[in-house]
């Protein structure tokens, strides 16, 4: 099935089959609040100070010729590319030099997002789920015609780790180099997104208490006898 929407893909980029204006491709958005989680870092799946940022029903899917390129070019007109045509991985992964979106076309799964201590969520057609880099996601369960259409800020450089300690440990370093997008990738300027990421990466991380000091009373000199 994913071969042949590949295929799909290409032919109507090629074409122009398929293709909406902007003002049709808003018409086919929903407002929805975002849903934030965050994942702390659990010795294997690095995850990020940032949140993980879901919208539910944030693309009306029904009675689209083509789900997929709804979301393909919801994602190009924000700078969100290199787009593809998948489902989500069987075991667990993540991206330690770029963000990821994932716009879920078509059925629906349970993913564990942010590693093995992470949280399952199930996601559905016109769900959006935004994974900043280090996130951890693994599909544990989906239905026959699950469709997941991927996409990437126009920063970053992709790659595929999957928790070796070598990763990890170089996960630390590129993570937080990881410049963040200027737009949402669905509701483009107007989204929460880089917010809701400015913010995160602004906030000190909380450090543990100090052990209170002893006072020590001060040490009068002594004085020299003159020889």
């Amino acid at each position: 099935m994913y071969v042949i929407e590949t295929l799909k893909s290409s032919i109507e980029r090629l074409t122009g089959a398929a293709r909406l204006t902007p003002g049709q491709l808003r018409a086919r958005l929903r407002k929805r609040n975002a849903q934030t989680r965050h994942f702390k870092d659990d010795g294997a799946t690095p995850n990020n100070r940032l949140p993980f940022v879901l919208y539910r029903g944030a693309v009306k899917v029904a009675g689209a010729t083509d789900p997929a390129a709804l979301f393909e070019q919801l994602f190009t007109l924000n700078g969100w590319g290199d787009s593809w045509r998948n489902g989500i991985y069987d075991y667990l992964h993540w991206h330690s030099r770029i963000h990821e979106v994932l716009g879920i076309a078509r059925g629906a799964a349970r993913v564990r997002f942010g590693g093995d201590r992470g949280r399952i969520l199930t996601v559905k057609a016109g769900d959006v789920a935004m994974l900043p880099a280090g996130t951890g996601h693994h599909c544990l369960e989906a239905s026959d015609d699950f469709l997941v259409v991927g996409a990437y800020p126009p920063v970053g450089t992709y790659d595929e780790c999957r928790g070796l300690p070598a990763e990890h440990a170089r996960a630390l370093k590129t993570i937080p180099r990881v410049g963040r997008p200027r737009k949402d990738p669905i509701y483009g300027a107007e989204g929460r997104l880089p917010e809701l990421w400015r913010a995160a990466s602004h906030r000190r991380r909380p450090q543990g208490r100090r052990p209170a000091k002893r006072a020590v009373a001060a040490k009068r000199p002594r004085k020299r006898s003159r020889r």
